[in-house]
Parts: C-alpha cells; sequence; structure tokens
C-alpha cells in the first residue's frame, strides 16, 4: 500500500506528528505502532507509581491542552487517557495501523520511496517520521545466571500485574527514575526487599498537589487561564536550566536534597550509602517524597556491593553474599544511546542508521541524517532535557517537519536531506557547548554512549533549540528534484 508519509511510533511524537500534518494539510499518512493501542511509554510503563516529572500543564500539546489535568504532576494513567482522547479529539484513528511492528525500513533510490516491512505487510511512502522515543526499549543486563532464576522476572516497563507481591522476598536491580517510583508502592506488601544500588541518586522533592474543580472550571471557562499558568511554568523551568549549563549554580539544590536525606534517614551508614558523590544534574535529577522513607523500613536493604551473578533462589555479590529472593524486578532503563529500531532503518546505500551512528548518533538539528533521505527522527540525538519538558523540543521539531514538507511541495522535489557539512557544522556546535556543562563533569550515565560523549542532551535551553529549527534552510540541504519524462533527473542544493 503506497501513503505519503508513515509515522512509526504512536506516543507523544508520533500522535503529535500525525495532528500537526494533518492540520498542515498533509492528510495522506499511517501511523504504524507495534502495541494494541496508543500511548508509547506511557502505555508500556504501568508500573505501581508511575508518574511524569514534569508539570500537567507543561507535559501536554500546546495546541490540545487538558483543563481536566486532576493533579499538577500526572499519573500513567492519566497521561495515557489524554494521548487516547488527543486521537479521537483530532480524528487520527482512522489512521492508525496498531500491531504493525516495523521490521524494515529501507530507502529506494530508484521509486525516491521508503519501503516498510511491518508485521501486518508492506507498505511504500514518500516521508518517514520515526518517532519510537528514547525510552521504548528496555535495557535488560547481561548478569551472569539471569535465566537460570527459579523465581518471577520481569522490567519495570514490562509489569507483571498478575504476579502478586504480597509477602515476596523481592530482590530489584536499578535506583533510576522507575524505581524511585514502584519502591515505595511495593515496599509496604512485600516480606522483604533487596536494593542493588550502583549509584546513589540526587532527590527532590516532588511538590505535587490536587487541582481543585474550581481551577478545572476556570480553565474550562477561560482558556486563556490555562495558557498563562503553562506559560508560568515555562519560565519557571526554563530557569532550571542555569544549573546544569553552569554547575556551581546547583550547590543550594545539591544541599537542600541532602537536608532532605538528613531528615528522612536517621540510620548514618544508611544515609552514607544513599549520599551522591557527583555533581547534581550529571545524572537525571529524580523526584520524589517517599523513596528515602521507605529504603529506611525494617524490610528493607540497600546492597552496594556489585552483582557477581544471579542463582536460582536468589542474587550473590561480589563480596559472596547470598541474598534470597523469590522475585526479581529489572528497574535497569532503556536502550537509548543504542536503540535496536536503528538497526532497522537503512538509508540511501543500504547502510543502517546504527552504522551510521557508530561510534556516535548525530542528526542536523536532532531530527535529520545525511544519507537518510525524506526521514524525520522525532526526539533524536541531543534533544533530550534535564529541567522541562521534551514535548517543547517535539514541538519545535514538529514545526521543522512541517517547513521541510512545504518546502518540497512548493518545489516539487522528491526528497530532501541534510548535507553532510550542515550535519557536522551542527554537531560541533552541539558538543562545543556541552563543555562546561553539569554532563562533562565526570559521572557515569546513560546520557552518554559507548565513546563517553553525550549524545542524549541538549546543551541549552528549550527556547534556544526551537530558535534555531524555526524556519527551514534551504541551502542546509541536498534536494532531488523531480524529472520530466526523457529528462534527467536533477539535483541541486537551494539558495537560502
Amino acid at each position: 500500500m503506497d501513503v505519503d508519509i508513515a509515522i512509526i511510533g504512536a506516543g507523544f511524537g508520533g500522535l503529535g506528528a500525525a495532528i500537526r500534518l494533518q492540520q498542515a494539510g498533509f492528510t495522506d499518512y499511517l501511523v504504524f505502532d507495534r502495541g494494541d493501542d496508543v500511548g508509547g511509554t506511557w502505555r508500556d510503563n504501568s508500573y505501581p507509581g508511575c508518574a511524569c516529572d514534569v508539570p500537567s500543564h507543561l507535559y501536554s500539546f500546546s495546541f490540545a491542552p487538558n483543563p481536566g489535568w486532576s493533579h499538577t504532576f500526572s499519573g500513567q494513567q492519566e497521561i495515557w487517557d489524554y494521548l487516547r482522547g488527543c486521537v479521537d479529539r483530532f480524528g487520527v484513528r482512522p489512521r492508525l495501523r496498531l500491531r504493525h511492528e516495523v521490521r524494515e525500513a529501507s530507502w529506494d533510490e530508484q521509486a525516491r520511496r521508503w519501503r516498510l516491512r511491518t508485521s501486518g505487510g508492506e507498505h511504500r511512502a514518500r516521508v518517514l517520521v520515526c518517532a519510537t522515543g528514547p525510552l521504548s526499549e528496555p535495557a535488560v543486563p547481561a548478569i551472569p545466571g539471569l535465566g537460570e532464576f527459579a523465581g518471577t522476572v520481569f522490567h519495570s516497563a514490562r509489569w507483571r500485574h498478575d504476579h502478586d507481591l504480597t509477602g515476596r522476598r523481592v530482590a530489584v536491580v536499578g535506583t533510576g527514575a522507575s524505581a524511585v517510583q514502584f519502591v515505595p508502592r511495593i515496599q509496604p506488601m512485600v516480606e522483604r526487599l533487596t536494593l542493588f544500588q550502583r549509584t546513589p541518586a540526587w532527590i527532590m522533592p516532588r511538590r505535587s498537589r490536587r487541582i481543585s474543580r474550581l481551577e478545572q472550571a476556570a480553565f474550562r471557562a477561560v482558556p486563556g487561564a490555562q495558557r498563562a499558568v503553562r506559560a508560568g511554568l515555562y519560565v519557571a523551568r526554563e530557569a532550571l536550566a542555569v544549573g546544569f549549563l553552569h554547575p556551581a549554580v546547583n550547590r543550594l539544590a545539591s544541599r537542600m536534597s541532602l537536608r532532605t536525606l538528613r531528615r528522612q534517614v536517621a540510620d548514618a551508614r544508611l544515609r552514607d550509602k544513599l549520599t551522591p558523590r557527583y555533581a547534581m544534574g550529571c545524572k537525571r535529577v529524580l523526584i520524589s517524597n517517599d523513596y528515602w522513607p521507605a529504603l529506611a523500613r525494617p524490610n528493607v536493604e540497600v546492597v552496594t556491593a556489585p552483582i557477581a551473578r544471579i542463582v536460582p533462589d536468589g542474587v550473590v555479590t561480589a563480596d559472596g553474599t547470598r541474598h534470597d529472593a523469590d522475585t526479581l524486578i529489572l528497574g535497569t532503563g532503556f536502550h537509548v544511546t543504542d536503540s535496536p529500531v536503528v538497526w532497522r532503518v537503512r538509508g540511501r546505500d543500504g547502510r543502517s542508521l546504527g552504522e551510521a551512528w557508530t561510534p556516535s548518533m548525530q542528526a542536523y538539528q536532532g531530527t535529520m541524517v545525511a544519507g537518510f533521505p525524506n526521514l524525520f527522527f522525532l526526539l533524536g540525538p541531543n534533544t533530550g532535557l534535564g529541567h522541562t519538558s521534551v514535548v517543547l523540543m517535539i514541538e519545535a521539531q514538529l514545526r521543522l517537519v512541517v517547513a521541510a514538507m512545504r518546502h518540497l511541495r512548493a518545489t516539487g522535489a522528491d526528497a530532501i536531506e541534510p548535507t553532510a557539512e550542515a550535519q557536522r557544522r551542527w554537531t560541533e556546535r552541539v558538543h562545543r557547548r556541552m563543555a562546561g556543562t553539569v554532563w562533562q563533569t565526570g559521572c557515569s550515565s546513560w546520557y552518554l554512549d559507548a565513546t563517553g560523549r553525550n549524545t542524549t542532551i541538549w546543551p541549552g535551553y528549550a527556547t534556544g533549540f526551537a530558535l534555531r529549527l524555526r524556519r527551514f534552510r534551504p541551502a542546509d540541504h541536498r534536494v532531488v528534484a523531480g524529472s520530466r519524462p526523457g529528462e534527467p533527473e536533477r539535483e541541486h542544493a537551494d539558495a537560502v
């Protein structure tokens, strides 16, 4: 089946692309997703306590406000419901192809089309929008003996709701954003919880509250009131970037975090285990009011010795200690800098995106890749944020996508991609800006790829990113123009 635009992924990125392209007049599109519903990350992550670390009014589309948010920081179910509501609100449902996993997408240079092989059949598209998201493929660590565990094993992103944890001896591997949320929820019900911590996290309080019915009514009656709240949150969150760009500024926040730790954890030995020894922000700053108190409960043990191997009935650490367990929960994050999806996308010369991104990911404006015509990658290299909503970055990228599509339509061109030189300049500029930021202070994090480069985070303000993507720059692109019958193909780079 032929379609003008193929969109992979039905989370914030994919649904946002569908809506914005449709509003711009590009209505011939399909959205492919391997799941049986939309939602992406917010469909797959349903573990107890799953919630967003960004205020609700900011973690939503600017063009689709939700006056009915129940809390200032929303939970998983409410965000998922919001995305499903957007599908019907904007008439996207007929364009969804759920349970269609894209197994390969390859560029056909002769036809100037993307060929998609999916679990539901084959398709061709002129344009491909990859919106699979950075938190879509769970990372399972290669721990010796993992396959020999006799109990129940699952990743937090594939939570086993059918497995009752009451009275269980549970081992949790990982202390990232997911574990910080689900550990306090399961601690009261388990007999014993052993938490294996590699690196302690900086944690700040979650200042969440219920939004009153009066406030919700005001937002419905006066849409400008909700826009004003969003604008205020936008400015406040942008201000937080200062601490990431200038690490010395975060010393005050670090002291606040340590004061909270002292107040919530009385045991000095445990408190020492939980005290970070790196600059705040170098790794993801976590938000919680109940994680540290949960770790101080009598049925919890925090283990900092490295895991040596898994045995059928527990975990053995490098110091030889055996920790009994009948349930193993992996809170070990996702493949961010090495997502499997990039090996399924092949460009003009047959080379995969994974090969092009070895050893490091790079993309022009975090969105387009040299050698991959008519490909737009949402939340691509260096588009992540540590201080505010990534939905802002997605919307900035979508403005670029629409502008590029309009350029193709106006010029009658068949294909467009950034030049290798433009991509190199952009990448070098980004990494120059990384110098002096908190991400370069030496800690190890999932922001870094195998070479030690930060290819995940945008080293600046969301406003700065949006301004750089505010217009399409023809001179930075290689454009393949359409040809009339009997005439040779014409390649040209447009002038500004």
